[in-house]
């Protein structure tokens, strides 16, 4: 039987999503009381690895069990054993072809910045930038983006993934009280994408950097795009599946 969860973390004191064996992570605590339930170790399959410092407002993963216990019992289960900074939102008995991450349709990524004076009560959720943003410059830079590209120039260059090439179908700025929030949905995204995205996006916004998008796609050139925007405010706000 393949099961489909549905949670949320907090990824503030997690190094990722992805097991390490000698580090916290999302994966390492959830598979940990799943080999206390079934007496050996079980594997989860997650829609995304998300970086340490990451957050994710729904993230999916699947397992596969011999167990036969109802949805509701599985999630009562899990939240019981999960720490703080895990919730159990959701799980259901999913199609044996399920795959959380191959049908996968499309993720959105919010990312949260605030501006002016530090905030210690943002520390780990939001990202400080403490400059003056005009949210015109952003929104010039950002719309180039929506459409099919090769995003060679807005991925980390220890990427291993050969096929660059994908297809944004959202880029949008919110103003809020005290900074902004970006919205990005896509049918996928390369490794450290969003955030080289956002660092960019910030440098226009700062009037440190002249919009000129669609040139840096064209150029595929990881080095003249030089920094990635900090984890703290990135957040894996949904995932799309055409089926479960």
């Amino acid at each position: 039987m393949r099961v489909a969860v549905n949670i949320s973390y907090n990824g503030r004191n997690f190094s990722g999503f992805q097991y390490q064996h000698d580090f916290r992570t999302v994966q390492g605590t959830i598979e940990k009381q799943l080999k206390r339930m079934h007496k050996e170790f079980t594997r989860i399959i997650a829609s995304s690895r998300t970086d340490a410092g990451v957050h994710a407002v729904e993230q999916y993963f699947h397992f596969d069990t011999p167990l036969d216990i109802p949805p509701e019992k599985w999630k009562f289960i899990l939240n019981r054993a999960m720490p703080d900074d895990i919730m159990i939102n959701d799980v259901q008995i999913a199609a044996d072809d399920f795959h959380s991450r191959f049908d996968a349709a499309g993720k959105t990524y919010r990312y949260k910045v605030y501006t002016g004076t530090k905030n210690p009560f943002y520390d780990g959720l939001k990202t400080h930038y403490p400059y003056a943003l005009d949210i015109a410059a952003m929104k010039e830079a950002m719309h180039p983006f929506i459409g099919t590209h090769d995003f060679t120039t807005f991925s980390s260059a220890k990427g291993e993934i050969k096929n660059k090439v994908r297809t944004i179908k959202e880029f949008k700025v919110l103003e809020t009280n005290d900074g902004f929030e970006f919205v990005i949905t896509g049918t996928g995204f390369l490794y450290n994408m969003v955030r080289v995205i956002a660092a960019y996006v910030l440098e226009c916004g700062r009037g440190i950097r002249t919009p000129d998008t669609l040139n840096m796609i064209a150029a595929k050139d990881r080095t003249v795009i030089p920094k990635t925007a900090p984890a703290e405010g990135l957040y894996l706000e949904k995932v799309w599946y055409k089926k479960m």
